[in-house]
């Protein structure tokens, strides 16, 4: 019996809440983990998890070393990626979540130097704007702009995302354009239906303050959809300047209300407080940290133009 993949299999369970899935994130027949299970459940001498049709709990035994069994698959992990580190030679799988906006147009390249720096680190790279916990998910890490969803969790700031206003010229040429953040109101717009602000958007000029609750007849979960939206003339989006950057530079959309800000967003790199010492893990952000900290080059550009202030209002 191997005890590590017992206890990997039992953490797998415990957080996925099904055999199934966690055979998923394992990447192994649902039987293996089933049987793995059985094998630790026989070697501590009792059950570990109800089982029903429906559902997969914890025992109260359980309950009691889940968390213990998860740090130590954590440490076992870290401890492996250093002896591999200690002969220059890391290898494995990194599973890695991240937001379409910032993979889409950004991340290729540093994926692909990355590999050729490290050849055999295997990345699984899983792109959605869902907000996910890479504990409960599988993943090694998450590439996302909202904050850790529980204190096991350590966040590494990367990058400012900010977002920026904006329409094609036909539609400014029709419909007129906007001089006051409260003028929205009067234009068909097209917004992102991911941000914890949900209707509510601030909007900051110096020390003045405006908020307005938004109506949008066009809302989706992609930046790029909403990109494209506004660039067919549809209306007026807010789109994260990472992705309006290029349509902004090239004029097929124009940026409005230029003289006030939003707020912006840290991207961060999410990941368990039990994978810190993992070195693949740490080879990868700090290969994505080398690149992209800082102010991006797609907000350089903009600053350059006048259209952003060099300094982002209230990161949150």
């Amino acid at each position: 019996m191997d005890r590590l993949q017992t206890l990997e299999a039992f953490v797998a369970v415990a957080d996925a809440g099904s055999f199934a899935a966690a055979a998923q994130q394992l990447r192994v027949a649902k039987s293996v983990v089933t049987s793995r299970v059985q094998q630790l459940e026989l070697y501590v001498g009792a059950p570990l998890l109800h089982r029903t049709t429906r559902s997969v709990k914890l025992t109260e035994l359980g309950e009691a070393y889940v968390k213990d069994c998860a740090e130590l698959l954590g440490r076992a992990s870290g401890l492996l990626d250093d002896m591999r580190k200690t002969q220059n030679s890391p290898e494995g799988k990194l599973r890695i979540h991240a937001l379409p906006g910032f993979v889409l147009g950004h991340l290729a390249a540093q994926l692909q130097e990355f590999q050729q720096l490290h050849p055999a680190i295997n990345l699984d790279l899983f792109v959605s704007d869902t907000v996910v916990d890479p504990v409960k998910e599988g993943f090694d890490c998450t590439l996302q702009i909202f904050s850790p969803a529980s204190e096991e969790l350590v966040a590494r700031k990367m990058f400012p995302v900010r977002r920026v206003f904006c329409a094609s010229p036909a539609y400014l040429a029709q419909h007129g354009t906007p001089e006051n953040p409260r003028n929205l109101h009067e234009h068909r717009l097209g917004l992102y239906s991911g941000y914890h602000t949900r209707d509510r958007w601030d909007f900051f000029r110096g020390h003045e303050v405006i908020s307005i609750h938004l109506k949008p007849p066009m809302l989706t979960n992609s930046v790029h959809l909403l990109a494209e939206y506004g660039c067919a003339g549809a209306g007026v989006v807010c789109i994260p300047t990472l992705v309006a950057s290029p349509y902004l530079m090239s004029g097929e959309l124009v940026p409005l209300l230029t003289d006030w800000q939003l707020s912006s967003f840290w991207l961060s790199a999410i990941y368990p407080h039990t994978s810190r010492r993992g070195v693949k893990l740490q080879l990868f952000i700090n290969h994505l940290l080398a690149h992209f900290s800082g102010t991006p080059v797609w907000d350089k550009v903009l600053i350059e133009k006048g259209w952003l202030c060099e300094e982002p209002a209230q990161l949150v």
